[in-house]
């Protein structure tokens, strides 16, 4: 679906997260001093948020880009579902009710005794949430391995940014399921590297990310099909919306687990990562509206270059610590390299269309001095 284009300043899509940043680093001041009693604690508390926004905004550009990219083939109404109740998803339910659930399971107690353990005891809150950071890794790093070996492997695709591993793979795609064979090879490689019962995790969890990934592929599919029989202009309605959802929370994996090791307390994580989650939104909005995608034919292709460096190293993540700034500024690289050759082709474009105007004119040119003669 064509999107308009939108005359509107950067400056204005940002204008909800720079009043949610506000809001978000008041409420960490305030929430610094009601712990603490001090303006040292209170400065510390309010630069933690300022942190964790800054690390949640760098691991999610690729996410941003990934989203426009879904976004634009759908309808407006979901467009605005998607940014309205899907950002509260995100920031609420990833940033909140997930490491809650994720104690409450781990740790054989209800949600509200999950609430007040994060309350009264962050270290224990902390340790149960480090604890689970192996199956975490393996199934959000087998997702994302998924949506960026899906990109990749495509025999449609016909715009390569690194040209000779991007063509082979597109010629890879003809063989059905190469991209899940290389997911699956993958999985046992790692799983060896590890021992007794986390091995046995790793894998379980892995194939729960794999599944995951082709059930919402295939409930994408149908509920999309669904609705385009009931009305050609639904195309890319709920399926998408709920693709775009597991991705979300596949992204804000990394991102919620890394908090810890700035602070253990969740409250203040939640606002951080709040914070950056409100930027990602602004930034999403800004691609689809301004055709972003679309005037930097390479942007994509970093992005989801990037999905795949994330899902490698939430692998790797399972063996050894990585700190989060290297899995930020990475993909950040990326992103920024591939916009940096997609402006080179632009204006070699230019250059040409260019080139090609003025011998046409000097073509011209004696058959108008024939004429006038």
């Amino acid at each position: 679906m064509k999107q308009p284009i939108s005359h509107k300043s950067t400056l204005g899509y940002f204008r909800w997260a720079f009043i949610v940043t506000a809001v978000g680093l008041a409420l960490g001041a305030l929430l610094g001093w009601q712990s603490t009693g001090t303006m040292s604690g209170t400065a510390t508390i309010f630069f933690i948020c300022t942190v964790l926004a800054v690390l949640e905004i760098s691991l999610s550009f690729d996410n941003a880009i990934v989203n426009a990219n879904k976004l634009k083939e759908m309808t407006p109404v979901w467009q605005h579902r998607f940014l309205t109740w899907g950002i509260i998803i995100a920031v609420f339910g990833m940033r909140i009710v997930f490491p809650l659930a994720i104690v409450a399971i781990a740790a054989s107690i209800g949600p509200i005794d999950a609430v007040i353990l994060a309350a009264r005891q962050p270290a224990e809150y902390a340790r149960i949430m480090n604890e689970a950071h192996l199956p975490i890794a393996a199934f959000g790093g087998t997702f994302l391995l998924m949506v960026g070996l899906s990109y990749f492997f495509d025999p449609e695709k016909d715009v390569h940014w690194i040209v000779s591993v991007e063509k082979l793979m597109s010629r890879g795609a003809t063989v059905k399921g190469i991209e899940i064979a290389f997911v699956l090879l993958l999985i046992l490689t790692f799983a060896s590297l590890l021992e007794g019962q986390e091995s046995t995790t790793f894998v379980y969890s892995a194939i729960y990310g794999l599944v995951t990934f082709l059930v919402v592929e295939v409930i994408g599919a149908l509920l999309d099909a669904s609705q385009r029989a009931m009305a050609e202009a639904a195309r890319g309605g709920l399926g998408a919306f709920i693709y775009l959802e597991v991705l979300d929370a596949s992204f804000s994996f990394d991102g919620v687990i890394g908090a810890f090791a700035l602070t253990q307390n969740l409250f203040v994580i939640a606002i951080g990562l709040g914070i950056g989650a409100m930027y990602v939104r602004s930034m999403t909005i800004m691609l689809v509206e301004n055709a972003t995608l679309t005037h930097y034919r390479y942007l994509e292709h970093g992005a989801f270059y990037a999905i795949l460096i994330l899902a490698i190293i939430m692998y790797v993540q399972t063996l050894f610590h990585i700190p989060e700034v290297i899995t930020g500024l990475g993909g950040a690289a990326l992103i920024g390299v591939s916009l940096w050759s997609s402006i080179r082709h632009n204006k070699r474009k230019e250059a040409r269309a260019k080139a090609e105007a003025r011998a046409r004119a000097e073509v011209h040119s004696p058959a108008r001095e024939r004429l006038e003669a």
